[in-house]
Parts: C-alpha cells; structure tokens; sequence
C-alpha cells in the first residue's frame, strides 16, 4: 500500500494550466505554465484531438513542451494543461511475446494485455555497492563471442560497426539462441519497413516467445525515441526484478543519442562535441548504468553503436567505450569477403573475460588471438611472398592455421552453437596448434 501512495503522491496534477504563446522549431512554447521538467502535457487545439507534449526546458518566463506526435494546427492562445508530473509503465509477464511502443501500447494488432504491474520510467540504477560481482558466464549462441569474448551475466557490452556490416542479424542471432530467460529488444530510429523484417526473419518465433520487443520508428519524434530506450530498461529491470536473467538487445544506442541531440538543441542548449549538447553525455550513463547484476537477477546487455564513417574515435563511440564492460567491433573488411558474423576479434575485448573464463579457456583464447595478430601484422609480407617460412614461428603457425581459424569463427545464422561447444572447437584449436608448434 505504501509504494502505490507514494505513486499517486507523484503522478496526481495539480490544477496547473498556460496557454500557447509560440513555436520554435519542434518545439511548443507555453506561457503561465511551470511545469516541472519530465512533466507530460496536453496543448487542446481547435477542432483536432489534444497533442500530448513533455515539458524539455524553459525560454526566459515560457516553458519548452515537445510534443509527441505531429504539431500541425496549434494555434496562439491555445490551452494548456498539466496531466501528469511523473510517469509510470504498465508491466506484467503478459508482454512476453508482444510488440509494444515508447507508451507500453500493443502495437501487433493483437488483444491489449492486462497488465496490474507498475513501474517508474526514469529509475535510478542500482547502487553501486549493491551490486554483486559477476562470475557467471551467459551464452549468447555465438560462437566467435563465447569463445574468445566471454560474457558474463550482466555485463555491459557495445556492438560497434558501421551501416551494413549485420548488426542487427547479430542481435536477432542472440536473440534467439541466448541462455536467458527474458529478452528485451529496443527497435529505435529503425525504417518502419525493417521493424518485421526483424520480428520475422532475425527474431523467428523462438526468440520472440519470450521477447519484449519496444518500437520507436525513425519517423517518430525525437522525444519518442528517447522514451523508448526508457521504456525498454524499465520492462527488462521488471523481469530481473523478478530472479529472471534478462538480456537486453537495443539497436541503436547511437540513435537514442541523436534523439536526446534533437531535444537538447530544442530546448536551448549549446552544441559543443560535433553538435552534440553536454547532456547527450550526460544520459548515456544513466541509461547503460540501469543494466548489471542485483541481488535478485541481472541485466545482459548488448548495445548497437552507428559508427559514423567507420571512425571509432568518433563522439558517441568514444563516450560510450568508456562506460561499457567491452566491445565488439564489425569488420567492414571480414564483411566484404562474406566472413560472417564480421566480428573482429583483434578489435574486440571482454573485459570481464578474466574474471568468468577458466584459465585453460583463457589460454587457448590468448593462443589464438595471439596467431591471428602475427598473421596481421606480417600480412603484406605473406600476400607478395616476401615471407621465408621459419623466420618467425608463430608466423609459420598462423599461415599452418588460419583456414581452421577462420572457419571457427564463422557461422551461419540458422546454427546455433553452445557455449560448450564453443569452448570445445576452441580447444581443438588450441590443441592442433601445441601438436605442431608445442611450448619450449
């Protein structure tokens, strides 16, 4: 009883009203209304339904609203009123296997789902001490990840690549062979034409039973987009909350970035980093903060960053390296040849590998990386036949093992793969590798 008192304490309005006194780009200004930031309201335009807007900032004596749907037939003087000063999402183990919006709205044609649960939008993430340490691995069905990136239940990871290397096909393979129990899937500034082809040909009917898939489409605005990476981290702490082991899959993190860009300039701040406002910087790590391990469950997740012209060094991918716990990065290069998934080992790092693989795994890990690294770097030698075999001995094993290395580390979407049998084509290589170059 206390927690929904505490509820109705935040989300009851107060007999709060403006009225419109302009526009400003996106945006809807509203005089004699001073509403709280985060506050929902609602612009009543003439002969057209209401337009619901979120208070984003403040312009001299008028309020910033940003509205959540098309604008068109606001007018000078139109009424505005406060509806809610904080906001609430309906939750409920019914959403398993449903297509929801930034709202919490069904949105696959199918029956509303009753749903008794609330919880806040914008939660604080745990605290930090009371976080546990993470010591269990979590499969993800990906062979090149579970064997030589090994994650751990509620890790943090990026998947970083430019525009076309499978990001998504990645994610939809996690999707549907993942170890965890719930799967929470972020669709945000995706063509509306890729949202099924997602659903149906990355996601299939095996991920999506027990998939939460959230939607905001790339013709949505901005401040919708946004709420859907806050919609998807409330739903995904809802089931670990629960003792589930939740991965959250959210494509892309890149366009929640140029969603909170849009509202940041709106509302008046200054751009600085590439046009990117300060609190663009500020809000990736509320967000990516929200996902880890509590004491009850954890929070798996894998986030897809647009690298902008393959520059890792870029503004968003550089920021959100330092928050995460690894990388993932795609090759545009493994990706022209049909190496697929494009995944870089070399490029790529699980810090919390350490810590949750055996020292036997880790080794044959180091081993391998350690051959694929020669090979690059005497590349150019071996590609003109300037290479004279035996001057360098990992560079003899490299050129005696890459075909095996190379077909390890491919996979085709439709095959599975265990972590067990990841470690275990792992070994095979580790071993065929001391068989003909054993340790001095």
């Amino acid at each position: 009883m206390p927690d929904y008192v505490a509820h109705l304490e935040r989300i009851v309005p107060t007999a709060l009203a403006g009225s419109v006194a302009g526009t400003g780009g996106a945006t809807v200004l509203a005089a004699g209304f001073p509403a709280p930031l985060g506050a929902m309201a609602e612009v009543r335009r003439h002969a057209r339904p209401p337009l619901t807007a979120e208070v984003v900032g403040f312009r001299d004596d008028l309020t910033v609203l940003y509205p959540l749907s098309e604008s068109s037939g606001v007018r000078r003087g139109d009424a505005v009123r406060l509806v809610r000063t904080a906001r609430l999402l309906c939750v409920g183990p019914e959403l398993l296997g449903r297509v929801i919006d930034a709202e919490g709205r069904a949105i696959d044609g199918r029956p509303r789902p009753l749903l008794d649960d609330r919880v806040a939008l914008d939660r604080p993430p745990p605290e930090p001490c009371s976080r546990p340490r993470i010591d269990r691995p979590l499969c993800t069905g990906v062979r090149s990840i579970d064997a030589m990136l090994t994650c751990g239940k509620g890790q943090r990871m990026g998947i970083f690549s430019g525009s076309g290397l499978g990001k998504s096909v990645l994610l939809g393979m996690m999707a549907r062979y993942t170890a965890a129990d719930v799967i929470v899937i972020a669709l945000i500034g995706e063509r509306g034409r890729e949202v099924n082809e997602f659903i149906e040909r990355d996601l299939g009917p095996e991920g999506m039973a027990k998939s939460v898939v959230v939607v905001a489409a790339s013709d949505e605005p901005a401040v919708v987009r946004a709420q859907a990476a806050a919609t998807a981290a409330s739903v995904a702490e809802y089931f670990r909350d629960r003792g589930k082991d939740v991965l959250l899959l959210m494509d892309s993190l890149t366009r929640y970035a140029l969603a909170r860009r849009e509202i940041g300039l709106a509302a008046g701040e200054p751009p600085a980093t590439r046009g990117f406002p300060p609190s663009v910087f500020a809000r990736l790590p509320k967000l990516v903060e929200r996902a880890g391990r509590t004491a009850r469950g954890s929070i798996t997740a894998f986030y897809a960053v647009l690298v902008e012209a393959d520059d890792p060094n870029e503004p968003i991918s550089d920021a959100v390296r330092g928050l995460l716990d690894g990388h993932v990065w795609l090759s545009r290069e493994l990706a022209s040849r049909g190496h697929w998934p494009a995944v870089d080992v070399l490029e790529s790092v699980s810090r919390l590998m350490p810590q949750i693989a055996d020292e036997e795994h880790r080794r044959a890990a180091d081993a391998i990386r350690g051959l694929m690294a020669a090979y690059r770097d005497h590349k150019d030698l071996i590609s003109l036949g300037a290479y004279r075999r035996g001057a360098n001995r990992a560079v003899d094993a490299a050129i005696d093992l890459r075909d095996e290395i190379d077909c390890f580390l491919r996979q085709p979407v439709e095959r599975p793969a265990t972590a067990a049998e990841a470690r275990e084509g792992l070994m095979k290589l580790y071993q065929r590798y001391l068989s003909v170059y054993p340790d001095p």
